[in-house]
């Protein structure tokens, strides 16, 4: 096989070929994968056999979740060995970052519940007594996520929760009963 003279450049004619060569693929990879993909057209019919069309029909999970962004302050003052329970409900893998601050010393359990399982299917991933902690977390199961705090001091103390991510709204658990909060999404 003869090696190619690459002194000379590419006349105006093989050019020519090359880019109708590379329009007739281009178009061929856009009538046959692009369009049945993302748009649910599916003209040569390609799509509904090699069966990507089935993508255009999923829902994205990340446009959903980025629809859902919200953030949340919340406060809660806790008399001498009073506790709270304070949760919020979020999908698989869906991220939040916090920062939790208490004027005095509690007691604190992050924990989730499992969707459908509820507290038998309960997992703890920090206990402790302190007086803040932040981080960030992904929900590891749909269900509700969050804390309890405790006070086990004799003087008052007011826990003060920053949080923002993909969850969807929140419950108070306390005084033996449970009321939801709604969280609007953040503006764009």
């Amino acid at each position: 096989m003869a090696e190619p003279d690459t002194s000379q450049a590419p006349s105006p004619k093989t050019i020519l070929k090359a880019t109708g060569v590379a329009f007739v693929v281009g178009l061929i990879v856009l009538l046959a994968a692009i369009l049945p993909a993302e748009f649910g057209v599916d003209p040569l019919g390609t799509g509904e056999l090699t069966g990507v069309i089935a993508l255009s029909r999923a829902e994205n999970p990340f446009e959903e979740q980025l629809e859902m962004h919200r953030s949340d302050f919340v406060e809660f003052e806790l008399g001498p060995f009073q506790s709270v329970e304070y949760k919020y409900t979020m999908d698989l893998d869906a991220p939040m970052v916090f920062t939790w601050v208490a004027d005095g010393e509690v007691y604190f359990d992050m924990h989730a519940e499992p969707a459908g399982i509820g507290a038998e299917g309960a997992e703890s991933f920090e206990q402790g007594n302190d007086v803040s902690r932040t981080g960030s977390f992904h929900a590891p199961f749909n269900g509700i996520h969050g804390w309890f705090w405790e006070n086990r001091g004799l003087s008052t103390v007011v826990v003060r929760l920053y949080a923002s991510g993909f969850f969807l709204d929140s419950t108070v658990f306390r005084d033996g009963g449970d009321y939801s909060r709604v969280i609007d999404p953040v503006a764009e």
